[in-house]
């Protein structure tokens, strides 16, 4: 039996995931901790990580360490995604946490991010043609599958926090604000030539956003417990959503059911690019996964465990 840790450390939470892998290949998820850490909290146009924003991504770190120090037959991955990827500082905010927390971050890059959301979504929901959306903090990534297979992968440069930061999206939305952020949005969206192929197939959502958006729909049909992987939604009760969510100012907001009230600030900007995809696609039905990036490194890196056990026969 060996153990995975998987350090993931996103733009809006840092999560560690632990999972134990048998000689078989199977595994099953024994932990999972996440802390709001907001690294891309304060980057502004100028892309440089901020020093609180580091403090409190490390300090969450050093918690995580804590917590699968000393486990028997320990590999750790730790992984960076769009907030470190983007930072001018990043050689800065990467040699802090190989002094302070003894661990090398793999910065991944957009594409590689995407890809892994891939592995995970197909693993798991045996979906044959989909078009994968997954909203973090800072980025934002599309993967069209087709026949089970990513046809084509992009990410884009916005996400919960930035749209949220830019176009002053976290208390009462103004119109004018909220048309200038659908503007940008809907244009990157529109210089992306294959997205066409993707308007008649269902959209498999990830991210902290797209969760929370299930969350509050269960709540709202009064199902708070259970999984949100392969709940489903129509275009319709998003759209509803996010209406009630524009009528209310964060006060309001952050009293709402199955919304975190220290996400109710980036709940708006972390829908945008979801309200965006579904006003050009006609076939309306949305699908959750809980699986993504980290299921994806857990498959890949079981496959080259096997590929290596072969090797050695």
């Amino acid at each position: 039996m060996e153990n995975l840790a998987i350090v993931d450390l996103g733009s809006n939470s840092a999560r560690l995931a632990i999972t134990k892998i048998s000689r078989n290949g199977e595994f099953h998820e024994v932990k999972r901790v996440k802390e709001n850490s907001r690294l891309s909290e304060g980057m502004g146009p100028e892309r440089m990580l901020q020093p609180a924003a580091m403090d409190r991504t490390i300090a969450a770190l050093k918690r995580f360490k804590r917590l699968y120090t000393g486990m028997p037959n320990l590999t750790v991955v730790a992984i960076a995604t769009a907030a470190v990827r983007q930072a001018k500082n990043q050689a800065v905010f990467l040699k802090r946490v190989k002094q302070e927390v003894g661990i090398e971050l793999r910065v991944l890059s957009g594409r590689q991010e995407a890809y892994y959301d891939y592995l995970g979504v197909v693993r798991s929901l045996k979906m044959d043609h989909c078009l994968i959306l997954d909203v973090g903090g800072a980025s934002c990534e599309l993967v069209l599958v087709q026949n089970q297979r990513a046809r084509d992968l992009i990410s884009l440069p916005f996400g919960a926090v930035n749209l949220s930061e830019q176009f002053h999206l976290g208390g009462f939305v103004k119109a004018s604000d909220l048309f200038r952020a659908e503007t940008l949005v809907t244009d990157r969206f529109n210089k992306v030539p294959w997205l066409r192929f993707a308007n008649r197939v269902p959209i498999v959502l990830l991210g902290g956003a797209n969760r929370t958006l299930a969350r509050m729909s269960k709540s709202h049909r009064h199902q708070q417990n259970g999984r949100i992987h392969g709940y489903r939604l129509s275009s319709r009760v998003v759209y509803a959503t996010f209406r009630e969510l524009l009528n209310r100012n964060l006060a309001q907001r952050k009293k709402m059911n199955g919304l975190e009230a220290d996400r109710a600030d980036i709940i708006i900007g972390g829908m945008l690019p979801l309200i965006c995809l579904l006003q050009r696609n006609s076939d309306g039905r949305v699908i959750f996964s809980e699986s993504g990036v980290r299921e994806g490194i857990i498959t890949e890196y079981i496959q080259q465990r096997q590929k290596g056990a072969q090797t050695d026969d």
